[in-house]
């Protein structure tokens, strides 16, 4: 039957051993901007190859990648840049623009200024190719032009906004910046939150956010945290009487700092203030972190063409002890964050991620710092960000976004969390848990054997015995390193929607299989599976770790209820899914009316509530 053709699912980790860290992309390096397509970030230069073939991009990194016949882009070995085949000129109409003319002798002409203009007739008349609205489809800034030595038609324009291709001379156009790393990454603003997205800032373009669900490009947002941030560097610069580069508040504690590498703070709130503790050699304060719960702790981050430092207070910015150590020398600082609980301080730098392990609370020598774990691609890391409880890191990229992870330091300090949101949720007979950090050999639930589903360095997933009682757990975990024993809540059920690391819900259409998203959003009368963790007891008994049958699944004892926004939607059958230990799949029924849009979704059994998600609509 068609409505138990589940797909891979990519949240979870039922799969055998690997050695890779978990790193992953979150979003696209692409912004929705009602442009011709998704835009990208800056380009300097664009170029054919002689043969016409392949085509040539730099970006603003200076990196160049080449594609063959507009498909996946790829780093060009040793590439030559040619001299650019456009000569300046003035036009009455345009001002100053680049200007191409047909070597082959043909009167067709190209002029590129705030717009691309195209001429058939030798310069006499003009016409404009993106011109929309009063401003431009392809987005300001134009950099660069290339046209093909076989075809006047097939032109490329490089700008701000990524690149734009034609093959009409100019009368229709798409983008071609989906796999090219191009993306302008600046830092990350929030991390993503029930509804809420990943929100970044992309320099000279503001706050963006990739929404629970997306899968096709970052949206812009208006970000009140980011706004009021500017106004409180403009005001601080004012009352500081100097440049301030970096913030942070924890507390009734402020800190500042400035251009030229000072440190302030303020214990009132900028009521009054410290003098400052100025760092030589002078560099920029690029980032503060502050404990929200121990204010008097904070790291800065200062870079310069020397490379990185970084430094740490234990009272509040009554001193500040040096932490740069064996950083590498040349590695501009641009990001730092910590988790107190385990001992571990990150910083992202030009050259890559490094972190270290060292007591935050108390003043103490350096330590050295390690990279991070490989897979992330090589590329300057211009920000990094860990969760609350410091089990998942979030890094920006420049060029290529968002990408998410296991905590390296949880090799060190490894933590169980629940297995469909990590978080710290009670589990249910028959749910999922996850180990942070630690590859799980054997796990006891009780005196009872729990099943180990999969394996890593990263992370195990381990799934909690059907026919185990009372009001807690006591696990006992033995891994290749030691022996873990944690203490867990347990309750009869305790319903949980499985998320991705973007906070995207596992959502399927019922017919199609099919993973429902703001591309692909329910439709109105549609069947939608909703994929959960912590149902409880099946009938007829299932053992837990083998994966439930393609047929007759067994179904779920409690009874289960759903609800969109507040009104209950039928519940079809909810039972084990198929094909997979620990998941159960509850399948609902939608009305035939239904808003267009995004709508909150959660389930009920026996009177427990799950976490509550966004599903998108379709009428």
């Amino acid at each position: 039957m068609a409505c138990w053709l589940l797909p891979a699912l990519p949240a979870l980790a039922q799969a055998p051993v690997e050695r890779r860290w978990d790193w992953r992309p979150l979003g696209v390096p692409l912004l929705e901007l009602e442009l011709a397509a998704p835009a990208g970030g800056p380009i300097d230069r664009v170029w054919f190859s002689q043969s016409g073939d392949e085509l040539y991009a730099r970006t603003r990194s200076g990196k160049v990648y080449v594609t063959k016949g507009g498909q996946r882009w790829r780093p060009a070995q040793d590439p030559v840049t040619p001299p650019r085949a456009l000569e300046f000129r003035e036009l009455d109409s345009a001002g100053s623009v680049l200007v191409w003319k047909d070597p082959a002798g043909s009167p067709r002409m190209y002029a590129l200024g705030r717009h691309l203009l195209r001429s058939d007739d030798g310069g006499r008349t003009w016409l404009n190719l993106t011109e929309f609205r009063g401003g431009s489809i392809l987005g300001t800034a134009p950099r660069d032009l290339a046209v093909s030595p076989h075809d006047p038609d097939v032109i490329v324009v490089a700008n701000d906004y990524g690149l734009w291709r034609s093959l009409d001379g100019g009368l229709s156009w798409s983008g071609m910046n989906e796999n090219l790393p191009s993306l302008a990454m600046r830092r990350i603003l929030a991390l993503p939150d029930g509804s809420t997205g990943l929100r970044v800032e992309v320099e000279g373009m503001g706050a963006f956010e990739w929404p629970p669900g997306e899968r096709r490009a970052w949206r812009p947002v208006l970000d009140p945290a980011l706004e009021y941030e500017a106004r409180l560097r403009s005001l601080l610069s004012g009352v500081l009487e100097t440049e301030i580069t970096a913030v942070a508040i924890a507390g009734d504690f402020l800190y500042a700092g400035s251009a030229d590498g000072r440190l302030w703070v303020s214990r009132d709130r900028g009521r009054t203030w410290q003098l400052p503790e100025s760092v030589e050699p002078v560099a920029a304060v690029t980032r503060i972190w502050a404990d929200p719960s121990q204010p008097q702790l904070a790291l800065a981050a200062l870079a310069n063409r020397q490379g990185a430092r970084v430094l740490r207070t234990t009272n509040g910015g009554l001193f500040w002890d040096d932490l740069t150590a064996d950083l590498p020398p040349g590695a501009r600082a641009y990001g730092v964050a910590a988790d107190r609980a385990g001992g571990a301080v990150y910083v992202a730098t030009e050259r890559g991620l490094f972190y270290t392990r060292t007591q935050m609370d108390v003043p103490a020598p350096a330590t050295p710092w390690m990279a991070a774990p490989a897979g992330l691609p090589e590329a300057p890391v211009v920000d990094v960000r860990l969760d609350a409880e410091g089990n998942r890191i979030f890094v920006a990229l420049e060029g290529y976004g968002v990408y998410a992870a296991t905590a390296p330091h949880r090799r060190w300090a490894p933590r169980v969390v629940h297995g469909a949101d990590f978080s710290a949720r009670a589990a249910a007979p028959g749910a999922l848990l996850s180990v942070l950090g630690a590859h799980v050999e054997r796990a006891l639930a009780g005196t009872q054997p729990a099943a180990v589903l999969s394996a890593s360095e990263a992370e195990s997933q381990i799934q909690i015995p059907f026919g185990i009682h009372g009001d807690r757990i006591e696990l006992a975990l033995e891994t290749q390193a030691r022996s873990l024993h944690v203490t867990w809540p347990l309750k009869r059920v305790a319903p949980a929607i499985v998320l991705e690391p973007d906070g995207s819900p596992l959502l399927l259409d019922a017919e199609t299989g099919l993973l429902l998203d703001a591309m692909n959003p329910a439709r109105a009368g549609a069947r939608i599976q909703v994929l959960v963790t912590g149902l409880g007891e099946v009938r007829p008994a299932w053992p837990a770790g083998l994966p439930a049958p393609l047929d007759q699944p067994p179904s779920v004892v409690a009874p289960v209820h759903a609800f969109l926004g507040n009104v209950e939607m039928p519940v079809l059958r909810a039972v084990l899914a198929p094909g997979y230990a620990g998941l159960y799949l509850v399948e609902i029924q939608l009305p035939d009316l239904v808003d267009r849009g995004p709508a909150e979704l959660y389930v009920e059994a026996d009177g427990a509530a799950s976490n509550r998600v966004r599903v998108y609509l379709e009428p």
